[in-house]
This record gives C-alpha cells, sequence and structure tokens, in this order.
C-alpha cells in the first residue's frame, strides 16, 4: 500500500452479502478503536439495514470507475463478492493500480492464476499486497506450512520434505458462494483445454513453472494409509475437498520464497475418516460432484438440492461448527515436526469471518511486521506471515509447532 494517507483503513465489499456482513460485523465489533471501516456494495439501502453505524460506499462490481474511487480512499479492501472468476476480477486490478492492500475469500484457481498474471507486475510497482485466499481456503493450509517452516529452521533441522496436512476433525455447513464457484469453474474449463491443464497442474500458481522441481506425479484424490503420513496417526485417510486448490497456493509460498520449505518439498491434504469404506465413498462423491455439474441433467437436479448464492447455515450450526488440522512434516535430517491450527465455528463461515477480517487488520494496522516485500500478488504467509499470526492467536485460533 502506498503511504499516502487514505480516508478509511478497510472497507468490507460485499457487505450486505451472507459472508461479508459477517466479517462487517467481525470488523465492527473486534477492530481496535479508532480503526476506520466502512461497507461497500451495489445497494446503500442493503447496507443500511445491517444497522453497523459505519459509512456506505456505493460501487458496482462491474463499474470500474466507481471500484478505482473506491479502492483509492482505502488502505485495504477485503472482497467476499463471488464467484470471483466473475465478478472479482476488475476490483483486484483497481487494488493493484492504486496501491491499495486487497483480500479475499477465494478458492478458485483460475481466478487467482489469471490475477497473477494480470495484476502481480503492476502491483509490485504500486506496492499493492494483493492478497488472495485468507479464509478456510487457505489459512488453515498456509499459515500451517509456515509456522512448521519457521521451527524447523529455528531448529536448524534441514529443509521440510513430505508434508501433509490432515483434516482431522470438521464440521460446518456448505457454501452456495463455494458451491456457485464450482459450477463457474466447471463451465469455463470444459470449453477449454488450456484452462483445464491449468487446473489439473499442481502448480498452476507457481511464478514460474519452468523453475519448479521435478517432483513427479502429486495428485489431489488421495486415499491414504495413515502410516504412509506419520506413525502416531490413526484412522483411514481420504480425498479433502479444497485440496486440489489449497496444495496449490502453498506451493506458490515455497516458490515466492526461493524455495525456503525445500526444493523436496512435496505436499498434499487429506481427511481424516472413520472407515476405508467411507474413504471410498467420499472419493467416487467428489468425482460424481464434478462430473454432475458438467453433464445437464445431473446439474439441473443439483442446482435445486445445493445450497444457493448468498446462503449459509443458521446461527447455531455456524456457531458449533468446528475444525481441526493437523499437519505433518519429514526434514531432510530425518526430523519429524507437526503443527496445527484449530478454530471453534462453521469453518466456511464463522472462521472464515475471523480469518478474513483479521488478515484485512494486519496489513491496515501492522505495516511494520509484515514480512519484506515490494508488494504484488501473494500468499497469507508471504503476504501476512507472522502479523497475522499472532492477530489469529488473539482471536481464538490455536496456531502450534513442534517437534515430533
Amino acid at each position: 500500500m502506498s503511504d499516502r494517507q487514505r480516508e478509511f483503513d478497510v472497507i468490507v465489499y460485499g457487505a450486505s452479502g451472507f459472508a461479508g456482513a459477517l466479517v462487517a460485523k467481525h470488523l465492527a465489533t473486534k477492530s481496535p478503536q479508532g480503526t476506520r471501516i466502512a461497507l461497500a456494495g451495489r445497494s446503500a439501502a442493503k447496507l443500511e439495514r445491517l444497522g453497523l453505524d459505519l459509512p456506505i460506499v456505493v460501487a458496482d462490481a462491474d463499474d470500474a470507475e466507481a471500484l478505482t474511487t473506491m479502492a483509492d480512499r482505502t488502505r485495504v479492501v477485503v472482497t467476499t463478492v463471488g464467484p470471483y472468476a466473475k465478478f472479482g476480477k476488475p476490483l483486484a486490478r483497481a487494488c493493484a493500480e492504486t496501491g491499495t492492500d486487497y483480500v479475499d475469500l477465494t478458492g478458485e484457481v483460475l481466478f487467482a492464476r489469471d490475477s497473477i498474471d494480470e495484476n502481480h507486475e503492476v502491483a509490485r510497482r504500486t506496492g499493492a499486497r494483493i492478497v488472495h485466499s485468507c479464509g478456510f481456503d487457505s489459512i488453515p493450509s498456509d499459515i500451517g506450512v509456515h509456522v512448521l517452516h519457521e521451527l524447523v529452521q529455528a531448529d536448524g533441522a534441514g529443509e521440510l520434505t513430505d508434508t501433509t496436512l490432515v483434516v482431522t476433525s470438521m464440521r460446518g455447513g456448505v457454501s452456495g458462494g463455494t458451491i456457485d464457484s464450482m459450477r463457474h469453474q466447471v463451465d469455463v474449463m470444459k470449453k477449454d483445454r488450456r484452462l483445464r491443464r491449468i487446473g489439473a497442474s499442481p502448480y498452476s500458481l507457481s511464478p514460474d513453472r519452468k523453475a519448479e522441481p521435478d517432483l513427479g506425479r502429486q495428485p489431489d484424490m488421495l486415499t491414504l494409509a495413515p502410516s504412509e503420513v506419520d506413525p502416531s496417526l490413526r484412522g483411514h485417510l481420504a480425498p479433502f475437498v479444497m485440496a486440489s486448490y489449497n496444495t496449490r497456493v502453498v506451493r506458490r509460498s515455497n516458490a515466492l520464497r526461493g524455495w525456503a520449505y525445500g526444493r523436496g518439498f512435496r505436499y498434499r491434504e487429506v481427511l481424516r475418516v472413520g472407515s476405508p469404506v467411507i474413504a471410498r465413498v467420499t472419493k467416487a462423491a467428489m468425482s460424481a460432484l464434478v462430473i454432475g455439474f458438467a453433464v445437464p441433467p445431473i446439474r439441473f437436479v443439483l442446482d435445486r438440492v445445493l445450497p444457493a448464492p448468498g446462503t449459509g447455515p443458521s446461527e447455531s450450526n455456524r456457531t458449533n461448527g468446528h475444525f481441526t488440522m493437523d499437519i505433518f512434516g519429514v526434514t531432510t535430517t530425518g526430523a519429524r515436526y507437526r503443527a496445527r491450527v484449530k478454530a471453534q465455528g462453521d469453518p466456511g463461515y464463522a472462521a472464515t469471518a475471523v480469518m478474513l477480517g483479521e488478515s484485512a487488520l494486519a496489513l491496515a494496522l501492522d505495516r511494520d511486521r509484515l514480512p519484506k516485500s515490494e508488494g504484488g500478488v501473494l500468499t497469507p504467509a508471504t503476504g501476512i506471515g507472522d502479523a497475522l499470526v499472532d492477530r489469529l492467536r488473539t482471536a481464538g485460533l490455536e496456531i502450534t509447532a513442534r517437534k515430533a
């Protein structure tokens, strides 16, 4: 972000939507006194109905001039308006051009790839930190590996090699916005072979694919024996629905840091389940969902039974949700390490509102503690780093790392 004074510290764009309202309420109640928060969207009336007594900015998602004016008024824009590939590109571009920091909660690999190509060099020139994926996708993954790496480095234990995130416990509803993003990505990829190749590549978000080490196939749809991950792990391991996105974010962090995690760093994500049958069913269901979106008759049914955009779980379900993610790493010296990221609250809503809101506050208020960077399209680890770790811990998340 450029150093000149801005009218606001944080603008929440899409604050009248389901997820945006949760972020706005978190910031309104948890921000330090004196933090200048504003609400933004295309309808002033809807924003006023939130009852938060905060300034309102009106800007439509396809009005580039209005978005640029909005971005120029604040230090940070936090946006929940998706699918991002459909609605998010003009705002990310406006922030890059005006030197305004930006955070979102995207899990869309094609949008993130486009943003890297279109905005990285612009943001480097202006000093903007464009930080995608600051919700359940992909803060637990990216920040979890970050703290694991820091401890390995502090111990002088070499570099990380095989590293696996295991979702050991999770309870939460499915986001209508996430489902809509999946629909949109399936629609565009089935029409374009080049986009399918990008989506399938394990290094689709890397800054320079040719510079990446050749580590062979790194599949996302994994069913593993626990012993393949760590001797202490029990249960059965099935594919994790967001592995295909989170793994690419973590690999981008490694590359942006000059492969500091290790050039032999192999990263994967899985979900712990109760039986091998459930593991196989989980894998089949995930494949069937993607195929179903691509087949019109099945898509017709799915569109009527899956959550709609702008909807989400009840307050009770949001409160009672939770997640625990354990990250197991082996180093080049043979040492084993383990990190944990754990939070109370529905992962995609209550916990995400905290993670996204605290990401924005770290960028706005903790400038002297951010990782050294000229700006660009960054990741939570490379764009916010330890400033975010500290804020999330203060907000109630458990983020730890230890030698196993």
